[in-house]
């Protein structure tokens, strides 16, 4: 099953390429119904997911390259489960949203018809891509399907994006390539160290439990923890971001923010802290320090930008800095939380960047002075504007408060000082948040936004499936959690019993 959700999404790309021009409809339409179908299939696949039986569940595992026992090897957990699901309730969302971008898009310097099929033959070869990375229980395959990604969205934001695309596009690959190559660095080192402790092997659940030399771990651990870092993107790794967010279709915006980013918070539970469980302890001091300036950081840059696209990339700069808080508090609540708030904040960020994209499809700017009084001309629009916003500041009610409280309450379990401090966030994201509402949708209508014609069908469709699950997921988080815990548990168990190592600060070392 986990093989289809990755096939069938990579031949319809495949289908879409072979269609000849002309047919922009029909390229829409199989789009639509192909990522239909796999997010039909990913739902059945969550409902036979058995909580209480082994951790990694509908697994295949086939021979690829022999010599350097290299693995086809799929499976998923309940970590890995919720994010494909994000991503595959996400994808036909996004290809509905963008019904009419890949006409209009470029800016205006492009040229006046983009290919409409590849586009859309683009975004089913990047969905293909992040099933496969959530998938992949082979760590050389999963480096692939890391690197993969980068392809599509490259050739998204770099041919459909805005005036800046090009730099932005080159900008976010130079610096996944760099996260990349550190990574397949620390790849060949584990396999190296397990060749020498008697079998070479790039699977995962041979690799955990791996004895890795303390000094090996805390460098191969590096290479890792930074790739992942960059594609979080966690302080001071985050500069492509906005750039990229910023120009990139409001369609791909949403996949970038939403779901990629979501595979350096995930490399760092699954891989960072299962792995090396010393060299993670051991540098703890240094994230957390990371994970709070960058809750800060990120919400007092969202504060003054005036591009509604760059504010919402910078929010989630600050939201990524709560979830690898949650991630190396080392506590269940903590990893459950933040587990959750990778689901949450796709599914939150998702709303604002498609609400934002409706409001740009009208206006031709993402700038926020380029609207005023939405609301009295357009009032569907503005109250899911409004809803979209209030799950970034985590209003209590919807989803993203739940994953946030854990986050909290599990960091101030252990480091009570980051907790504290990193409270501070949500303060300001009321403050970036309502400032924006004011600012786009609150007062008189002004000339600009005179006769703005309210949402769609179409676009009804797209919004509110979202806004519904973060209102479902923020009165009833269970079924999520319960598919979270066992795996997060088992998590804490490899990290508790590994030979504690002194911290940086308790050598004495301020971070």
């Amino acid at each position: 099953m986990l093989t289809a959700l990755i096939a069938i999404p990579a031949l319809g790309a495949l289908l879409l390429a072979l269609l000849p021009k002309g047919r922009d409809e029909l390229a829409k339409v199989t789009a639509l119904v192909v990522t239909l179908i796999v997010a039909v299939l990913a739902i059945v696949m969550a409902i036979r997911f058995d909580n209480g039986g082994p951790r990694f569940q509908f697994t295949e595992k086939y021979w690829w390259i022999r010599q350097f026992d290299v693995h086809y090897a799929v499976g998923v957990d309940g970590v890995a489960l919720v994010l494909i699901l994000l991503s595959v309730i996400l994808v036909p969302l996004v290809v509905l949203a963008s019904w009419n971008d890949a006409e209009r898009s470029g800016g205006v310097d492009a040229p006046p018809k983009r290919s409409v099929k590849t586009y859309f033959a683009l975004l089913l070869t990047l969905e293909a891509m992040m099933v496969g990375v959530f998938a992949a229980t082979d760590i050389f395959l999963f480096y692939v399907f890391f690197e993969a990604m980068l392809i599509p969205m490259y050739f998204i934001i770099g041919s459909y994006g805005g005036a800046q695309r090009s730099y932005a596009a080159v900008k976010f690959l130079l610096y996944s390539l760099f996260g990349g190559l550190l990574m397949l660095a620390a790849v060949i080192g584990l396999y190296v160290v397990s060749a020498n402790a008697g079998h070479g092997t790039f699977l995962f659940d041979e690799l955990r439990n791996l004895h890795i030399e303390p000094t090996t771990a805390k460098w191969l651990f590096l290479g890792f923890f930074i790739a992942f870092a960059i594609k979080a993107p966690l302080v001071p790794f985050h500069t492509w971001l906005p750039d990229a967010a910023g120009q990139a279709p409001a369609g791909a915006a949403v996949l970038l923010v939403g779901v990629l980013d979501k595979v350096g918070t995930y490399g760092m539970l699954r891989f960072c802290l299962e792995l090396f469980p010393g060299a993670a302890k051991w540098f703890t001091p240094v994230v957390l320090t990371l994970s709070v300036i960058g809750i800060v950081y990120g919400a007092v840059l969202a504060i003054g930008q005036v591009d509604l696209k760059r504010l919402v990339a910078y929010t989630s700069v600050s939201h990524f800095g709560f979830i690898t808080l949650g991630i190396f508090a080392m506590t269940t609540q903590g990893q459950t939380g933040a587990t959750l708030y990778m689901v949450n904040h796709g599914f939150s960020t998702g709303a604002l960047f498609l609400v934002v994209g409706f409001l740009i499809a009208r206006r031709g700017s993402s700038r926020i002075d380029a609207f005023g009084g939405v609301q009295k001309v357009a009032p569907l629009l503005a109250g899911t504007f409004l809803v979209a916003g209030l799950s970034g500041l985590s209003l209590p009610g919807l989803s993203t408060f739940v994953s946030e409280f854990l986050v909290l309450v599990g960091t101030f379990t252990r480091y009570k000082v980051p907790a504290i401090i990193a409270t501070s966030g949500i303060i300001l994201a009321a403050v970036y948040i309502l400032w924006m509402y004011q600012r786009t949708m609150s007062g008189p209508p002004t000339e600009k936004v005179a006769g703005m014609r309210d949402l769609s069908k179409r676009e009804l469709v797209v919004i509110a499936p979202v806004l519904a699950l973060l209102v479902l997921l923020g009165f009833y988080p269970k079924p999520a959690l319960n598919m979270i815990n066992p795996s997060v548990k088992q998590t804490m168990v490899k990290v508790e019993k590994h030979d504690p190592q002194p911290t940086i600060a308790e050598k004495g070392i301020r971070p």
